[in-house]
């Protein structure tokens, strides 16, 4: 299957880079470049892509913005931030604005292409570093309680809902939802869902069914 992609970058030298870069995998192809968190919008809205190769600093609606409007209004259409910046702070705000994955402009060819594969089929692809950044600071609070918005979003798991459920019901994105349970399973050493419900009824952090 080819997949197709939006490059944006507000840079037309790094679009064209990459646009040359991707033109030695047959599977991939470029739709169309945008240069701005705006641009992307319509872009995304006239071609439907299956993956935007988002940057994060643009001037205007920066990419972290441009990723929470895709993701909400076409939710088939997956989000890749490759950016060259890999503070906690970034990497956390496009998690929850609903980006795939998070990749950074150092990324070899192969990978970057094996990712934008990876995340036409809805898989998270995340690289090393900032995947370890990510997991030391869900672990971080491991030892604090969880919040009240853990806990709510816990017991709607408990009572079977879905991520996007628990989204309406608590009027948050699907992809915040999906932030909390990754705190609170790292805050209760587990790491799915139902281990997360068994745990915190164990410890009275939720009722008993």
């Amino acid at each position: 299957m080819t997949v197709r992609v939006l490059l944006v970058d507000d840079h037309p030298v790094v679009r064209a880079g990459m646009r040359g870069m991707l033109a030695a995998d047959p599977g991939i192809v470029v739709l169309a470049e945008a240069g701005s968190g705006e641009q992307a919008l319509v872009l995304v809205e006239a071609h439907r892509p299956d993956v935007v190769l988002m940057d994060l600093r643009m001037p205007g609606m920066d990419g972290v913005a441009a990723t929470a409007s895709i993701t909400a209004r076409y939710p088939e259409v997956r989000v890749l931030v490759v950016t060259t910046y890999d503070r906690d702070t970034d990497i956390l705000r496009a998690v929850e604005a609903g980006a795939t994955g998070y990749l950074l402009k150092d990324t070899p060819l192969d990978q970057l292409t094996a990712a934008i594969h990876a995340a036409s089929r809805g898989e998270t692809v995340l690289a090393p570093r900032v995947a370890t950044k990510l997991l030391t600071q869900m672990r971080a609070p491991a030892a604090d309680a969880l919040t009240p918005r853990e806990v709510e979003v816990l017991g709607a798991v408990a009572q079977g809902l879905t991520n996007a459920e628990i989204g309406r019901r608590l009027f948050i994105g699907e992809a915040t939802v999906k932030t909390h349970l990754l705190r609170a399973f790292a805050k209760l050493g587990v790491d799915d869902r139902t281990a997360a419900v068994t745990v915190a009824m164990q410890r009275g952090i939720l009722p008993p069914p």
